[in-house]
């Protein structure tokens, strides 16, 4: 007879400790209960997937040609794709230093993993992309925050703790999860000092292209290529189902990268890379984009107009009310709440009223602001932007009377 035991035969590898369950994703799992208005997930609008146009592309790739979409293919990424992502950046980009990756957040598990050692010093704005700190986390590295404002990182601050990093990582445009934009003057200047100091920058771009009146001012990366590696996506100009993303990597690092892509899952899905191809031709994103603007700025407005209804003493008794900003693209606003409160605790007052969102304390790799929230405007209509915020009103003012 097999004696049983109850000790599990498993030993998790010590970077397994430092893995952690995304809040976000935790979060959306609420966003699934019926009647739930969701400003928490950073899901692009279903309404701008180009449905048509993907429909004519994949008869067009299987009937012209199915071998190469079925087969395996070059870790790299699909040709055709390498250098239509190379002709569509604002700088002279070689399609060789273009690797395709399974969504940008691929990208960042690459660079993690060919950059980062056990306990080696890595810059990130305060807050930063969730994301990108889990991919890093595994790692073991010393995350240090760098104090950020509405204008980006503080040059000052940075200057401080430069030394012996290994990168910044960085979201110049719209930021996951505040949506503010850095300034064209912090742009310099952050550029200066990294060429100074040989600090190399990660700049993930994914929402650059969703400016609502005025493009964003030049990519980081177009200042110093050989300093930076850049990382894009179409997740949220064509479809995020179809997991496809981009790296643009200096000489230096792009083999390591992509023998680091070659480990992880031989190349992204050839037959997705030839349906964006596909579509991208043409000059398809110019027309296509617009529309998203469009429609995300329509929203945007939605939910400014309705927190100004509902909170109507924000700017004139801060303590007493909820603050935002307003983001001039993207998809997130970031909202603080007043003195005492807790968004953590806010939330389950929230979605007892029939809203969700995602409170920010998470989104610090270090002393993150308990009183921080994240409101995402793309995904609800217009009129469920409205009934959301009166909800969140109603709940906030429940939440208030039990403190």
């Amino acid at each position: 007879m097999t004696p049983t035991t109850n000790h599990s035969p498993w030993h998790l590898a010590r970077r397994a400790e430092r893995m952690n369950p995304s809040v976000i994703r935790e979060i959306l799992k609420v966003t699934e209960r019926p009647g739930i208005i969701s400003f928490a997930g950073g899901l692009p609008s279903s309404k701008t997937f180009p449905v048509a146009e993907f429909d004519a592309a994949c008869a067009k790739v299987l009937r012209d040609d199915p071998a190469g979409a079925l087969q395996y293919a070059a870790s790299e990424g699909f040709g055709p794709l390498r250098e239509s992502v190379a002709e569509m950046l604002p700088w002279n980009v070689d399609p060789a230093q273009v690797l395709i990756t399974t969504g940008s957040q691929q990208g960042l598990d690459l660079v993690a993993k060919v950059l980062i050692d056990a306990n080696s010093k890595i810059l990130v704005e305060s807050p930063t992309y969730l994301g990108a700190v889990m991919a890093f986390m595994p790692m073991e590295p010393q995350v240090v925050s760098v104090v950020s404002d509405d204008g980006g990182v503080d040059i000052a601050d940075l200057s401080t703790k430069a030394s012996d990093a290994r990168f910044l990582y960085v979201l110049p445009n719209f930021q996951n999860p505040t949506g503010r934009t850095m300034s064209e003057s912090r742009r310099a200047a952050l550029s200066a000092l990294a060429s100074e100091r040989g600090l190399p920058l990660i700049e993930d771009n994914p929402y650059g292209d969703l400016w609502f009146d005025a493009p964003p001012p030049a990519p980081l990366t177009a200042r110093n290529p050989d300093g930076c590696i850049y990382l894009g996506s179409f997740s949220k100009v064509l479809a995020p189902g179809l997991r496809l993303g981009f790296v643009v990597a200096p000489q230096a690092v792009y083999p390591k990268l992509l023998q680091a892509k070659q480990a992880a899952d031989l190349h992204s899905p050839g037959f997705n890379q030839r349906m964006i191809a596909e579509v991208m031709k043409d000059g398809f994103l110019d027309r296509h984009v617009p529309t998203i603007r469009a429609l995300y700025k329509s929203q945007r407005d939605a939910m400014l107009q309705a927190l100004a209804q509902h909170f109507p003493d924000a700017n004139g008794q801060p303590d007493q009310s909820p603050t935002w900003n307003t983001p001039a693209g993207g998809m997130f606003l970031w909202a603080r709440l007043p003195k005492g409160m807790n968004a953590v605790d806010l939330l389950p007052f929230a979605v007892a009223q029939g809203v969700a969102f995602v409170p920010g304390a998470p989104f610090y790799a270090d002393h993150g602001d308990p009183r921080t929230l994240r409101l995402s405007f793309v995904t609800p209509s217009v009129d469920e932007i409205h009934r959301g915020v009166g909800a969140l009103a109603l709940a906030l003012k429940t939440y208030a009377a039990t403190l």
